[in-house]
């Protein structure tokens, strides 16, 4: 059975940036001190703190996670019911949600790919 794109995907992806996740002051600060609007600095920001938990996901759960953000950036989501109401450690507002969102799609499809083939069995 095929789960339903659902903007909650995301929001769960993104977890380790809200203030309900509050477990270590060196990673708040390091959200709060990064210019989330600076690719660089962004896609930074993602290798430090989502690969390491996204690699942990099951290849299946990765995989949703990137068809949630293919679908919703398929459509015309401005991606502004994920951030309504989810406080984050960011000290700025994101400008350009949609190209946060492709950014976050590039970074976790790269992941997927890299930790798919860190768990298939090298054939010799």
């Amino acid at each position: 059975m095929k789960i339903k794109p659902s903007t909650s995907t995301i929001q769960g992806l993104l977890f380790t940036y809200c203030v309900e996740n509050a477990k270590n002051s060196d990673k708040e600060e390091l959200i709060a001190t990064t210019n989330i609007n600076d690719d660089g600095e962004l896609e930074s920001l993602f290798n430090k703190l989502t690969k390491p938990e996204f690699i942990k996901y099951k290849s299946a759960e990765r995989q949703r996670h990137i068809d949630t953000l293919e679908h919703f950036l398929e459509t015309d989501e401005n991606f502004e019911s994920v951030f309504y109401l989810f406080d984050t450690h960011f000290d700025d507002e994101i400008t350009d949600k949609r190209h946060f969102m492709k950014l976050l799609l590039e970074c976790i499809r790269r992941y997927h790919l890299e930790a798919t083939a860190a768990e298939s069995p090298t054939v010799l």
